[in-house]
């Protein structure tokens, strides 16, 4: 599709003037972080919405109007909308097929042994949602938003889609809507995106999709499906790629005796050529759901196109190595007993997976440390889903090492590594024993104990 910029001016004013696209009726598939924020989301906007899991304990916990993951706001919405009757959640694809006009696809794709995305959960997800067309008479429109490798969309789903239902693309609106919401502001986020992005092969498609957001303000972007899916990937291997630039200048400067955090907090005034400051801050090594496992993905996508990517295939050994910098200071300190304060991969939620602090966590026990950790975020009886499965077969030994008391932590360690950006630093200097070190990977402690020989700062 080529969209110039006339195409795009009287593309939003279409919208802005027709009122039949807006009060969809929507499904949303994947109760998961994107999903329950989009579902949420999309009943605030005034749409009907039906999120649809196959996990019964995330249909129940919506449907009793409470959020089955952490997220700021996300909770008072999902309880508001489903007061109104504007939100509930099913395990029945078929049935939520049936009452809505419109499907999202929003489930998992985690890594695949090989790098490659796990498109397995799509696919399902992409089975159900044909033969539930099969016998509808009614227009519906297909969204995936789940993030996998530009051309599966065309390759792989459209496909099953088409098999399933026994209709072709035409009948059916497909587009790939890729998301934009981090965690921890995801709401935010939504209501106030970069930019909205839809990848589709015909202008209807796109428009019914497009009328979701009319009246949010943010650059609408209208492309191919496969060039949609590509600048998810690269938003995402920039992101991770700041973080590693920025540790490993970090790594650098500690090594010369210059602070790091002036330095980059010098670099990031220039807002004409490097852009802008968000990631570029020395601190702690990048996990969670998205930026390793997109990085792994297109660096296999690299390898199998015979692209090469060397910059890009280094990004997450260097995040490794800034890991490492940290159980290094472990092993040289003889500590056997380490407290931890947080444990996801980001402030502001209860996600572990891939989170460089959990992993850090196993490597010390793998060590034969003992590991206490604290943070009130994670209750392991709350985990559910891929967050729940990450823990069971990456950290096993999770539940035992976390405690519900901070000063248990503090009295028992013989070192402590802070990753919560909460951390009271004041409260803890004036409990540190003057036996003990403390750790801190992002930054925050600098201004409270940065001539305490007791305190390390990671870059700085």
């Amino acid at each position: 599709m080529m969209v110039g910029q006339t195409f795009l001016s009287a593309f939003v004013f279409c919208l802005l003037f027709n009122p039949t696209l807006q009060n969809t009726r929507i499904s949303i598939f994947g109760l998961g972080y994107v999903g329950a924020v989009s579902a949420a989301c999309f009943a605030e906007r005034g749409h009907r919405v039906i999120g649809v899991d196959v996990a019964d304990a995330k249909v129940a916990t919506l449907n009793a109007g409470k959020s089955p993951i952490m997220e700021a706001g996300l909770e008072d919405l999902i309880a508001r909308h489903v007061a109104t009757g504007r939100l509930t959640a099913t395990t029945d694809a078929a049935r939520a097929v049936a009452d809505t006009d419109l499907s999202v696809i929003c489930v998992g794709t985690p890594s695949a042994p090989d790098g490659t995305p796990d498109v397995a959960s799509v696919s399902r997800v992409c089975e159900e949602i044909g033969r539930a067309l099969r016998d509808k008479r009614e227009h519906h429109t297909v969204v995936l938003r789940s993030t996998t490798l530009p051309g599966a969309a065309d390759e792989i789903f459209l496909p099953i889609l088409e098999r399933e239902s026994a209709k072709r693309v035409g009948s059916i609106g497909f587009a790939v809507h890729p998301e934009f919401l981090r965690e921890g502001s995801a709401v935010h986020d939504f209501f106030h995106p970069p930019k909205t992005v839809i990848g589709a092969h015909d202008e209807s498609t796109a428009r019914v999709v497009a009328a979701l957001y009319d009246g949010i303000t943010a650059p609408l972007l209208l492309t191919t499906p496969a060039l949609a899916m590509m600048v998810k990937y690269t938003d995402n291997t920039f992101h991770a790629l700041k973080v590693a630039f920025a540790n490993e200048i970090g790594r650098v400067c500690k090594k010369l005796g210059l602070d790091a955090q002036d330095v980059m907090a010098m670099f990031c005034q220039d807002t004409k050529l490097n852009i802008s400051s968000a990631y570029l801050r020395p601190a702690f090594a990048f996990g969670g759901s998205c930026l390793p496992k997109d990085v792994r993905a297109l660096v296999r996508q690299g390898e199998k196109s015979g692209a090469s990517l060397p910059l890009l295939a280094e990004i997450l050994r260097s995040n490794d190595a800034h890991l490492l910098d940290v159980v290094e200071h472990v092993r040289k300190a003889g500590a056997q007993r380490v407290g931890m304060f947080g444990v996801t991969f980001k402030p502001g939620t209860d996600d572990v997976r891939e989170s460089a602090a959990a992993r850090v966590a196993q490597r010390l026990a793998d060590d034969g440390c003992e590991v206490l950790i604290h943070d009130p975020r994670v209750s392991m009886d709350r985990l559910v889903g891929a967050n729940k499965q990450y823990v069971e077969d990456q950290v096993p030994a999770l539940s035992q090492m976390m405690r519900t008391s901070a000063q248990e932590v503090i009295d028992q360690a013989e070192l402590i590594i802070v990753i919560d950006t909460a951390f009271d630093w004041r409260w803890a200097k004036t409990r540190l024993r003057d036996s003990q070190t403390i750790i801190d990977v992002e930054g925050p402690g600098k201004r409270v104990m940065n001539d305490d020989p007791r305190y390390i700062g990671l870059c700085w």
